[in-house]
């Protein structure tokens, strides 16, 4: 098959252009490397530098193209509520941008990467796909409004679309910024190099961290699965794990004690948050193989930003 990827060239997009061009299709990418590295991309990947936004460009890139996977955004839920107006931009702009070229050039499905934030705060768990939104960032407004723009454009346009929600996706080679970074990478680090762990709230909160390749799993199924046009599937472990206990998991794989200090004078975020992931599992044949145990094994063993205290 042919596919292109916006923001392929990203610590997800990446990962998918490489498992899919490994697997003999042919990958487009096209990435702002506003995030990106050009460097992640295996040298069969067709790379291209552009924005999303730029209908020309796209629809040429579009060309016999059979499958859209998009994953362009931006994805800092602090930044978006600095940066409302730019998140809006890109994250739901881009996707109508998108939306419009593959219909111009006929390209007949779409993977939408949505993210697990649309929830918010939920009475219950796991977190079911028919439960009643309810974002609490101007990042996770964005993500679902870009789901019913892929929906309700998918519908009126004779468009395959599919949405996975994806939880909180880990492995080597997540990129660390200095603000806000990623927890599980962040955990590593401090880890690593003898940084004390910060944990804001009482770490109790829970999420669900899912590795890298269980989510490339899933997306690279959501391309040719059938019965799945129009469909919002969460992609996760299934696993609920509190910050208390990734610390946990941290110090027995680096065999090392790790005391986290505790910072009540901001949020920790929702209390709890872990997918249900029945419907991934029905139309997808999903299956997380990587536990979180094995997760940080072989993130610490591929990325050498964690090797300091192990090698």
């Amino acid at each position: 098959m042919i596919f292109l990827i916006t923001g392929g060239a990203g610590f997800l997009g990446s990962a998918l252009a490489n498992r899919l061009s490994g697997d003999g299709h042919e990958v487009r990418v096209i990435d702002d490397l506003s995030a990106g590295e050009v460097e992640r991309l295996d040298e069969k990947v067709l790379f291209t530098r552009g924005d999303v936004n730029d209908r020309p460009k796209l629809w040429t890139l579009l060309q016999d193209v059979e499958c859209v996977y998009h994953l362009a955004a931006r994805v800092s839920v602090p930044q978006s509520v600095l940066y409302p107006r730019e998140y809006n931009a890109v994250n739901v702009g881009g996707t109508v941008s998108v939306m419009e070229a593959m219909r111009d050039a006929g390209v007949k499905r779409v993977v939408l990467t949505s993210s697990g934030a649309i929830y918010g705060e939920q009475s219950t768990q796991p977190l079911r796909e028919n439960m009643v939104p309810n974002p609490d960032s101007p990042y996770a407004v964005g993500k679902l409004s870009a789901e019913y723009y892929v929906r309700t454009i998918g519908i009126l346009w004779g468009l395959e679309t599919v949405a996975l929600r994806i939880f909180n996706t880990y492995g080597p080679g997540q990129p660390l910024p200095a603000s806000h970074p990623p927890v599980v990478s962040r955990f590593l680090k401090c880890a690593a190099s003898g940084e004390s762990i910060i944990i804001y709230g009482n770490g109790k909160q829970t999420r669900d961290y899912v590795y890298i390749s269980d989510v490339i799993d899933a997306l690279t199924a959501a391309a040719t699965a059938k019965t799945v046009s129009q469909s919002v599937i969460n992609v996760g472990s299934g696993v609920a794990l509190s910050l208390n206990d990734l610390v946990r998991a941290v110090s027995k794989i680096m065999n090392m004690t790790l005391d986290p200090i505790y910072n009540n004078s901001e949020s920790g975020g929702v209390r709890e948050m872990c997918s249900d992931i029945g419907e991934a599992k029905n139309k997808l044949r999903y299956q997380p193989r990587v536990s979180i145990s094995e997760g940080l094994k072989r993130t610490i063993s591929v990325d050498k930003r964690f090797h300091q205290q192990l090698y």
